[in-house]
């Protein structure tokens, strides 16, 4: 028999700050692990070109939303520590340290290996340093045909004030010495580049050698600055970019009409407070100072960039490139076996669960699902949410159409998905002209579930097919994330998930749920009690473990319990993908958990809960990661896997797979640092690749 684990006390304090890692640093630590693979000669150059940009946007939603809320808190005194207890003007500075960290590194990836690496293979980002004589004129005429026409540089004078600076725009501040026609003394203009400009121009073959030759927009601008100030002469001119507070504050309660109140503040989004200023390594002192002065920013807002500072255009060239040799390669989805055969998803999903795993199996049989829904016609109604969907998804075609054929059609549209209010206002308006009855969720509630419902009459009696997912309906990122979905006709999910969506709609009171697990009622909930029960199993000397894969863990609660049940005994292993604040291998307190990353080809997205249960075990897939706002302040739904060979295969392909990958794995220690994981003797084994040999029809 197991032997009896001596079990300390449980902590006295769960919000210990010695127990905690910062959520904001946790956050900026998943970038470097990125910008590792844009630097890993073994990943195919344009693909590290895209981990390249992937890093520069995510830390430009970083600053936008977290150190924006961050430094709004700070200004006004009401920023609380989080668990770690790091007061935010400490937090701040220390955010400032690793983003120069990782800002430094970024740009050396692409100056000292990127840049050269590109070259060789014919693809060229052209300094002015660079340009040819033949592609100096050539960029010349284009500058002056179709760059010109749509600028509008404007000097800086008491008649003429410093403008708006759009967010996340390039812009160039030129410094001026003369005077012009007017008698004016020449200081400072400045030019905004239009959204209308391309940022990256690729030249002709004509006037280039073979290959790929790019220019970017501000080396143009700043090629031909003297053309925009005839008379004058340019001492100087200086890239910059400001970033600012992007997070919309409408108060739900206090407004009549949410769509109508989103999209006015929209507009103003994008003049919303800077929160930092990135500009060239060379800008001197002087126009710094009256850049800063102007956003009201600090010095210590300010990063300076060794390159363009849209580095992030780079990676546009991704999809213009047909060089496969320079890409992952190509994979087809397949279509899960069990419908591979049949017309009729609604004869599959009565005698078997189907379980996907995208992206290695096709998001078309979700489509398919709705596609038949749509044109069936024993089908009544049809329930779903969207928070993300995709401007080219083929659903919304589908949920007009099933309108149109009399289905009494129900969406949940979540217009607070953050960056994508605008489309969804917009896809919202289109479903309520068609017919389709939309919800906007709950009032301080963001709808995060993924559920669809299919109510059809089959031999005069209701039955229900649904879909859960973990993951969006999203056509485009079901072929780069990895999610779990779960079409299945069990009663008591479809009955579950008709008073989800009862609730949603409606104003009912709290419901009882039979199968489903829903924040914020009882998810949160479950996820401690089925901890507790770990805990018990292994004070009774019983075998225990606890394996999830989030995308993120910070709920402090939540980690206070997996603290306890390390020190009951239990086993625990979490794959994190991204921010994970909990402290692995502390002495006494978190020894038996070890926490991971994966990072690869595709994003993992994926959330299991798996709790051995003394022998039983059960398998939760689900839309939330075990964070406050997931657990606290969303609709979330947690699905179980109940047919025991697909929970087998749950088990198998997103834990085991996943515990065992020593290439893509990155390993998490106490002091929050992250170490790239070595097969060492053993065969190196990369997880997303097995489960592509394993999944996938064809590979090419």
């Amino acid at each position: 028999m197991r032997r009896k684990p001596t079990t300390p006390p449980p902590i006295a304090d769960r919000n210990a700050p010695e127990l905690y890692l910062s959520r904001e640093l946790a956050a900026l630590e998943f970038n470097f692990r990125v910008l590792a693979q844009a630097r890993d000669p073994q990943v195919p150059l344009l693909e590290r070109l895209r981990y390249l940009s992937i890093v520069a946007n995510n830390l430009d939603e970083f600053f936008e939303v977290r150190v924006a809320m961050l430094k709004h808190h700070h200004s006004y005194g009401s920023a609380a520590p989080g668990p770690d207890g790091v007061p935010s003007g400490e937090l701040l500075t220390r955010i400032r340290k690793r983003v120069l960290d990782l800002a430094a590194e970024q740009y050396t990836t692409w100056q000292d290996e990127l840049g050269p690496a590109l070259d060789a293979e014919g693809i060229r980002f052209l300094t002015r340093d660079r340009w040819s004589a033949r592609q100096l004129h050539w960029l010349q005429g284009y500058f002056e045909n179709e760059v010109l026409p749509v600028l509008s540089p404007l000097g800086l004078d008491p008649v003429h004030p410093f403008p708006r600076i759009l967010n996340k725009t390039l812009n160039i501040a030129v410094v001026l010495k003369g005077r012009d026609a007017f008698g004016r003394e020449g200081h400072m203009a400045l030019v905004r580049a239009p959204r209308s400009l391309p940022r990256i121009i690729r030249l002709p073959d004509e006037v280039c050698e073979p290959g790929d030759h790019y220019v970017f927009l501000a080396e143009l601008l700043q090629g031909f600055v003297d053309l925009m100030f005839p008379g004058l002469k340019v001492a100087g001119s200086y890239q910059f970019r400001v970033t600012r507070n992007s997070e919309l504050m409408v108060e739900e309660a206090e407004v009549a009409n949410l769509a109508s109140a989103l999209s006015e503040e929209l507009l103003g989004r994008g003049y919303a407070r800077p929160v930092r200023l990135e500009i060239g390594n060379d800008c001197p002192k002087a126009i710094v100072t009256l850049l800063t002065t102007n956003f009201e920013l600090e010095e210590t807002d300010v990063y300076r960039c060794n390159g363009p500072v849209n580095i992030i255009r780079a990676g546009t060239i991704y999809e213009r490139l047909d060089r496969p040799e320079l890409k992952y390669p190509r994979f087809t989805p397949r279509l899960p076996r069990a419908l591979e055969t049949s017309k009729c998803t609604f004869e599959v999903l009565r005698q078997r669960d189907v379980l996907l795993h995208h992206p290695y199996e096709s998001f078309a049989a979700v489509v398919e699902l709705l596609r038949q829904a749509t044109q069936d016609p024993n089908v009544l109604a049809i329930k779903q949410t969207l928070y993300r969907a995709g401007a080219d998804t083929p659903l919304v075609d589908l949920l007009v159409e099933a309108a149109r054929n009399g289905k009494d059609v129900t969406v949940v549209v979540e217009l607070r998905a953050r960056f994508d209010e605008e489309a969804n206002i917009g896809l919202a308006t289109r479903l309520q002209e068609a017919g389709v009855q939309v919800v906007y969720g709950v009032v301080g509630y963001k709808t995060h579930a993924k559920m669809l419902l299919i109510v059809r009459r089959e031999d005069d009696v209701l039955r229900r097919y649904v879909h859960l997912s973990t993951g969006n309906y999203h056509q485009a990122n079901s072929r780069a994330y990895t999610d779990i979905g779960l079409m299945t006709a069990q009663p008591e999910i479809g009955e579950d998930l008709h008073k989800v969506f009862l609730q949603l709609s409606g104003l009912g009171p709290i419901i009882s749920l039979k199968r489903l697990l829903h924040s914020p009622f009882t998810l949160y909930k479950s996820v401690l009690e089925k901890i507790e029960r770990e805990i018990a199993h292994a004070e009774a000397g019983r075998p225990a473990r606890i394996v999830a894969k989030l995308n993120a863990l910070n709920e402090a609660h939540v980690i206070e319990a997996l603290y306890r049940a390390s020190q009951a005994g239990v086993e625990i292993d979490l794959i994190v993908r991204g921010a994970c604040t909990l402290r692995p291998g502390l002495p006494g307190i978190s020894e038996h958990i070890r926490v991971r990353s994966i990072v690869g080809r595709f994003l993992e997205h994926s959330r299991v809960y798996w709790f051995a249960n003394d022998g039983a075990a059960e398998t939760y897939c689900a839309s939330a990661d075990w964070m406050e706002r997931n657990l606290m302040r969303r609709i979330e739904v947690a699905f179980p896997i109940l047919d025991p060979v697909l929970a087998t295969r749950v088990y198998d392909e997103t834990l085991a797979n996943y515990l065992i990958d020593n290439t893509q794995a990155w390993l998490l220690d106490s002091d929050g640092h992250y170490v790239r994981a070595q097969p060492g003797e053993a065969a190196p084994h990369n997880a997303q690749q097995t489960l592509l040999e394993k999944l996938c029809l064809t590979k090419s």
